[in-house]
């Protein structure tokens, strides 16, 4: 059998690269402008590399009963990641991915073609303009992992957004999303205070070196109506690879501080990280 080799394209927003990891007979490292995006094991779909992207996969372990599926709409679509993993845990859960890089889109389908019978829809779209399209109390889950290169777009920032997304949202159900951001943290804080407009219940998880400020890195924002479980939460997190903190009540308030909410004529891109910031964890 011949050796994958690397594949390179331009999409529509820059140049995306599919790199196979040595180690792993078919998984796969996406790039596009050199940035990493998505890591995907096509015969292991429960394998998370991303340090982020895990912390993602155990909020959505906690949301529900282990197994049970969910409506669940991934806003930025990269090669899949998470929703091959949804498709594994949670046999029948319907997702609807939002990806605006038509290239990209074909070029993972052409690539890394997702298991048979999994029930990923994947919409070529503005995230903003489909979700005010979609249907009103129709998803348990929302997880927004929209960046144009490294950086989330204004347009995913604003009060605005967040009530599109607490539009779409059933009752009890819970966005979650990547961030990244460095000290004195402008933006998370400032993100903290715009969901709080249209949700009461937040949560934070990061590494300490970032809550402390020491580097640039992700950050995993939650929020919900209902209240979340943020002991079972702290436990996953702290016991992963590269442990986490869950901030929650009170701590975060005080983190958010006089941040102000960022309206739509006001928001702007989250912060350019330093040469280096993101790899592989």
């Amino acid at each position: 059998m011949s050796e994958p080799i690397p594949v390179s394209r331009v999409v529509d927003h820059g140049t995306a690269k599919l790199m196979p990891d040595v180690d792993r007979e078919r998984a796969w490292l996406l790039t596009v402008d050199g940035a990493p995006q998505s890591y995907v094991d096509l015969d292991e779909p429960t394998h998370l590399e991303f340090e982020y992207v895990r912390r993602l996969g155990h909020v959505l372990d906690g949301l529900a009963a282990a197994g049970a599926p969910l409506d669940v709409v991934h806003l930025g679509g990269g090669a899949l990641t998470l929703p091959r993993y949804v498709a594994a845990t949670r046999p029948g859960s319907r997702q609807e991915v939002v990806e605006a890089d038509q290239g990209l889109v074909e070029l993972v389908g052409a690539y890394l073609p997702t298991a048979e019978g999994a029930r990923i829809a994947v919409h070529v779209a503005d995230g903003r303009d489909w979700l005010a399209g979609a249907p009103a109390d129709s998803a348990d889950v929302v997880v927004g992992d929209v960046f144009g290169g490294s950086r989330v777009p204004a347009g995913f920032t604003s009060v605005g957004y967040a009530r599109a997304v607490e539009r779409v949202l059933r009752p009890d159900g819970v966005y979650t999303a990547n961030l990244a951001d460095a000290a004195p943290f402008a933006f998370l804080r400032s993100q903290l205070a715009t969901f709080a407009t249209a949700f009461p219940e937040l949560a934070l998880i990061a590494e300490p070196s970032v809550l402390r400020g020491r580097r640039f890195g992700n950050a995993v924002l939650l929020a919900s109506h209902r209240p979340l479980d943020t002991a079972a939460l702290a436990r996953r997190t702290a016991a992963d690879v590269f442990p986490a903190r869950v901030e929650h009540g009170p701590a975060l308030r005080s983190f958010i501080g006089d941040a102000r909410p960022v309206g739509d004529a006001d928001a702007v891109p989250s912060p350019e990280p330093p040469d280096g910031a993101f790899g592989i964890g």
